[in-house]
């Protein structure tokens, strides 16, 4: 688990339902570490959709494992959208490895009963 010089992690959240960037979701990013589970920080998307800056970047990028967890359930919400109780989907966790020094986008397609993700650029 080496320190990498210049990677970074982004995300993007586009709400599938309305055609629309998901603005003012929060997401939680965690380090994973064997069966240790580490807080890192929490961004909100913008009105894009986007988070005004990486999620990890320069001596905070480190190669591993992370977890990015989405507040999807809020942000449902706050759309006006009618959830179950429970919500079908509330919070979105997606596990992914950083395994080199490069940029790693993971963006998230989202609606109130599903939802997407790949590797992007």
């Amino acid at each position: 688990m080496a320190e990498a010089d210049g990677g970074r992690l982004t995300t993007h959240v586009l709400d599938t339902a309305t055609g629309r960037p998901a603005a003012g979701l929060p997401i939680d990013l965690y380090r994973i570490r064997g069966s240790e589970r580490t807080f890192v920080k929490t961004a909100v998307t913008n009105s894009d959709g986007r988070c005004d800056a990486p999620l990890l970047q320069g001596d905070a990028f480190v190669v591993g494992e992370y977890e990015l967890v989405f507040g999807a359930g809020n942000y449902l919400r706050r759309q006006g959208v009618a959830l179950s109780d429970p919500p079908f989907l509330d919070q979105i966790p997606i596990r992914f490895g950083l395994a080199e020094n490069k940029h790693y986008h993971v963006p998230l397609l989202l609606s109130p009963y599903g939802y997407s993700t790949y590797r992007g650029s």
